[in-house]
């Protein structure tokens, strides 16, 4: 497949509007009004074809900028159209719920600005408010591709009124086995309906999907993934297995926020809990925990309270938190996809980030062939416990030694009144914010752990 390439991060361009890309007023106003006015180049590039009703298939890497560039186009040409009970317009489909509660942050001020309804399904939440919204009528679904289909197959939601179609990180819902419900999804979509595909690869399953389901998309590649980032450094130190303890824990009491991504659920486990012994404020973040216990982890992290934050990488497919300064491979991933992954956790929206890789020093040959098939050169250094090169690279501090506790939890009790008022539109989310804190009813959608499992046939919503 040919991909054209719509911008050149070389090239100066002209500086555009909102208003001059084709969108309504009132969403430029609202725009402004957060303090938002010049259009990234992923939105320069995708917005006039976006609003145009063209399909569209981008390559665009995470952090830049692709969710509005996506709900912008939906919402200027939802603007005007009346809702309708049990059959929501437009589709955004995600693969995992953190990602479906960002992009809810990111559109809700929008979507209320021009009087238009959005609202969110996804599993680990209750199902009763999730139909009710959709039986007031909703014209913008955000969606994970598991509870969407519960929904559907419950006659709670029809979708044979949408015409607008998002796949968000399409090559992730591939990796988590959720193609075959994406499929089933867009079979009952309005025939001749808009679609639009955002993605950091366009291969595999995905390429399937684009040659099945888009009608000659146009085609956009704006700060691919495994381009150069001029704002993110990149390191390899290769430490002492007898060492690797006392670095991670070193990095770990650094200041700014930092993601150390490791393998397992019981590894990330491990990892928070001897951090938080040594005196780092840090949790783990992944599938086997509850919804609720999630959602505070990302917000205690999104507000600074939690700086360090420990993740496997399913779980980490929904963090979007502007200021994370550093990311740490403690356990190196095999995967260039999923290295170039992690990293976009940092250096986001221009911002500057490091990226750095403990390995020891039999890891060097597999770690150097995985690092160039992702198109970065890593600086490599040999490093001990608290050296000028450690310090320097990640600002590495000795850990208090006293031990660190999260504080107390909100009472579950006063959660359902949150999530209403978030969801309702009665304030505007601000961005970045992650204020809500759905309760997992219980059930094994909170539990389940990172990836589907074998044989599944239908994988639920994260």
């Amino acid at each position: 497949m040919n991909h054209r390439p719509t911008a050149d991060p070389t090239m100066p361009e002209a500086r555009m509007s909102f208003l001059d890309l084709g969108l309504p007023a009132p969403l430029a106003r609202a725009l402004e009004r957060g303090g938002i006015t010049d259009p990234f180049p992923i939105q320069q590039a995708t917005l006039p074809d976006g609003i145009a009703g063209r399909d569209l298939l981008a390559r665009a890497r995470t952090g830049s900028g692709k969710t509005l560039a996506y709900g912008l186009a939906a919402l200027s040409r939802l603007n005007g159209v009346p809702a309708i009970p049990d059959h929501p317009q437009a589709l955004v489909l995600v693969p995992t719920r953190e990602l479906a509660m960002q992009v809810i942050d990111d559109l809700s001020g929008l979507a209320e600005a021009c009087g238009l309804r959005i609202r969110l399904v996804a599993g680990g939440m209750p199902y009763a408010s999730q139909v009710r919204s959709i039986e007031r009528g909703v014209h913008l679904l955000v969606a994970t591709p598991g509870r969407l289909v519960d929904l559907v197959q419950r006659g709670s939601v029809q979708l044979d009124q949408v015409r607008i179609t998002v796949l968000d990180e399409a090559d992730q819902m591939a990796d988590m086995g959720f193609m075959p419900v994406v499929r089933q999804l867009l079979d009952l979509t309005k025939p001749g309906g808009q679609r639009l595909l955002f993605s950091a690869t366009l291969d595999g399953d995905v390429d399937a999907l684009v040659r099945d389901y888009l009608r000659n998309p146009a085609r956009h590649e704006v700060d691919v993934p495994g381009a150069a980032v001029p704002t993110m450094d990149h390191h390899v130190l290769v430490v002492h297995p007898a060492d690797r303890q006392a670095v991670t824990e070193q990095i770990g009491a650094r200041p700014g926020r930092t993601i150390f991504f490791v393998r397992t659920q019981a590894g990330a486990d491990r990892l928070a809990d001897r951090l938080a012994a040594r005196g780092v404020a840090a949790q783990a973040l992944h599938g086997g925990k509850s919804q609720a216990v999630r959602t505070r982890t990302l917000k205690s992290f999104r507000d600074g309270l939690t700086p360090a934050l420990v993740a496997t990488n399913v779980a980490a497919r929904g963090i979007h938190v502007e200021g994370i300064s550093l990311v740490v491979h403690v356990d190196a991933p095999a995967d260039p996809k999923d290295y170039l992954h992690r990293a976009g956790r940092t250096a986001r929206a221009g911002e500057s980030g490091t990226v750095v890789t403990l390995i020891s020093p039999k890891q060097q040959r597999e770690v150097a062939r995985m690092t160039s098939k992702a198109g970065v050169s890593p600086h490599v250094a040999r490093i001990r416990p608290m050296d000028e090169h450690l310090v320097a690279v990640t600002g590495a501090r000795e850990p208090s030694g006293i031990a660190w506790e999260p504080t107390r939890a909100v009472p579950e009790r006063a959660v359902p009144e949150r999530v209403g008022a978030a969801r309702s539109g009665a304030r505007r989310p601000t961005r970045g914010s992650q204020d809500r804190r759905p309760r997992t009813p219980g059930g094994r959608e909170g539990r389940r752990s990172d990836r589907p499992a074998a044989g599944r046939s239908r994988p639920k919503g994260r």
